[in-house]
């Protein structure tokens, strides 16, 4: 059996909540800075399940202010909300980091309107 080291305690989403009492922050693919959150439907759905995804928030570059933001599809589904929060808390920091370039990259496809 080999050893491997322990992944440090903010290496997932939820962790890195805990640790730092600060949600994680980004460089997006277009070099703007965003912080995440997880979202979770506030009703269940038709087969009684809550859905969670995960928001994006887009800071001006003196990170003063909030100007946008992406999202993710739901990507967790559970019988509780709790649940289905701690199903995308779970995924680690570089999974997080992914998803955020995802969603610029589906958002920059979207027509201005």
């Amino acid at each position: 059996m080999i050893d491997r080291p322990e992944a440090p305690p903010d290496s997932t989403f939820g962790g890195y909540v805990t640790e730092h009492s600060r949600p994680p922050a980004f460089e997006g693919r277009d070099g703007a800075a965003y912080t995440a959150s997880v979202y979770v439907s506030d009703f269940p759905d038709d087969r009684g399940q809550f859905g969670a995804a995960v928001l994006f928030v887009r800071w001006s570059p003196a990170g003063d202010q909030p100007m946008g933001h992406v999202e993710t599809p739901v990507l967790e589904r559970a019988a509780t909300r709790a649940q289905a929060t701690a199903a995308v808390e779970a995924k680690s920091l570089h999974e997080v980091k992914a998803l955020l370039d995802e969603a610029i990259r589906v958002s920059e496809e979207r027509p201005d309107w």
